[in-house]
This record gives C-alpha cells, sequence and structure tokens, in this order.
C-alpha cells in the first residue's frame, strides 16, 4: 500500500481504537477493491434501511473527488477539448474521475418491480444477476447480517464470480461465511454497527481513493 494510505488507516484507528479487530478485514476489503477498479471493474452495493442510505453514501463518495480531487488525465482533457472546443476545456476543468459503482437501492421502479413480480428477498440478487461479472465486487451491508434479500445477493455474486465483502455488526450473521471479505464490527445494537459502518465506508473509499490517485 502507498505510504498515504498507510497513514489514513493509522490516523483512523487511532481515533476508533474500539475498531481495531477489523483492521486486517478492512485492509483486505481495500486490497479487492482497488484491484477491481483498476483492472475495469464495478462496486455494486446493497442493504436495507440505514444500510441502504450507507449503500447511496459510499456511492456518492466513490463516483467523485472524496478527499482527492481527481482531475482528468490529459488525454481525457485534450479529447474533450479537440471535439468541443471552449466548452469541452470548461468540462474537463469541471469533471473528476469517477469510480464506478451503483447503489441497488435507489432504483425505485426496478425494485417495486422485482418485489412485485419476483419477491422482495430477490429485489438484490436480481440486479446482481443483470449488473454483476467476473472482476466486479459486491459490498453487501446488514447490521444483523441475516437479511434475506442481501444473503440472496451473496449468493448470486459467489455464482457469477463476483468477489464480496459483507459488512455487518457482531457475528456476522448468514451474510458472514458467504462473503470473501467479512468486516464484522464489534456491536450489536443496530444504532451502533451503523455509526460504526458509516466510519468503515468513509475508510475505505478514503484509502481506495489514495491507492487510485495522486494527492
Amino acid at each position: 500500500m502507498k505510504e498515504q494510505t498507510l497513514e489514513i488507516l493509522a490516523g483512523f484507528f487511532g481515533e476508533n481504537p474500539r475498531l481495531e479487530p477489523c483492521r486486517e478485514a478492512i485492509r483486505d476489503g481495500v486490497t479487492l477493491l482497488t484491484a477491481c477498479f483498476k483492472a475495469g471493474g464495478k462496486l455494486l452495493v446493497c442493504g436495507n434501511g440505514g444500510s441502504c442510505a450507507d449503500s447511496d453514501h459510499i456511492v456518492g463518495e466513490l463516483m467523485k473527488g472524496f478527499l482527492l480531487k481527481r482531475p482528468l488525465p490529459r488525454e481525457r482533457r485534450e479529447m474533450l477539448k479537440n471535439l468541443f472546443g471552449e466548452e469541452g476545456e470548461s468540462l474537463a476543468d469541471r469533471l473528476q474521475e469517477a469510480l464506478p459503482a451503483v447503489s441497488m437501492g435507489s432504483q425505485s421502479a426496478l425494485l417495486t418491480a422485482i418485489g412485485n413480480d419476483i419477491g422482495y428477498d430477490l429485489v438484490f440478487a436480481q440486479q446482481v444477476m443483470g449488473y454483476g461479472r467476473p472482476g466486479d465486487v459486491l459490498l453487501a451491508i446488514s447490521t444483523s447480517g441475516n437479511a434475506s434479500n442481501v444473503k440472496a445477493a451473496l449468493m448470486t455474486a459467489k455464482s457469477l464470480g463476483v468477489s464480496t465483502i459483507a459488512l455487518t455488526g457482531e457475528g456476522g450473521g448468514a451474510a458472514a461465511p458467504l462473503a470473501d471479505v467479512r468486516i464484522t464490527v464489534p456491536d450489536s445494537r443496530t444504532f451502533r454497527v451503523q455509526e460504526y459502518h458509516c466510519a468503515v465506508c468513509h475508510l475505505l473509499c478514503g484509502c481506495v481513493e489514495a491507492e487510485l490517485f495522486e494527492g
């Protein structure tokens, strides 16, 4: 890992000592996500309730600059300028590099169609079936680890060769054994687990960004 990534990790665990048991799993998650994005893959994220909000949140941090500005590389800037002149140059000045990520809880028409026609327990699994490709990563978030639709998404991802990260509460529930990387925060109270999950999501975003872009 880059020195700046290690500094982010050290600072985080210095401020959040209760999450120290998650250090190795978080590092594994950073490594998996970095490799995915470097190879041109994408991240799929799912969860219910507060975990659905976390899914939207992490996608918002990945699809634009988070801790870094991520300016477009020279060749993309030149392409926009060559194609569209001053307007293209203005676009190039404002656009940022993106890490492709999809929050599968954000598409209300699709969610309700799947829930009505197939079943709510498959609302994420059906999307994994449509979006997932080998080399992608599924981040499945569940405070208990026992949400049936999250479990089904993990099972479907495994069948497609999609790598998986489970972000859960203490014990991991049914989701943890299905995941390649298991980040189980040390609490079982829903509100506290969600607070830890938000911190972990920010850490993952910051570290992956540091690995892939220059500060």
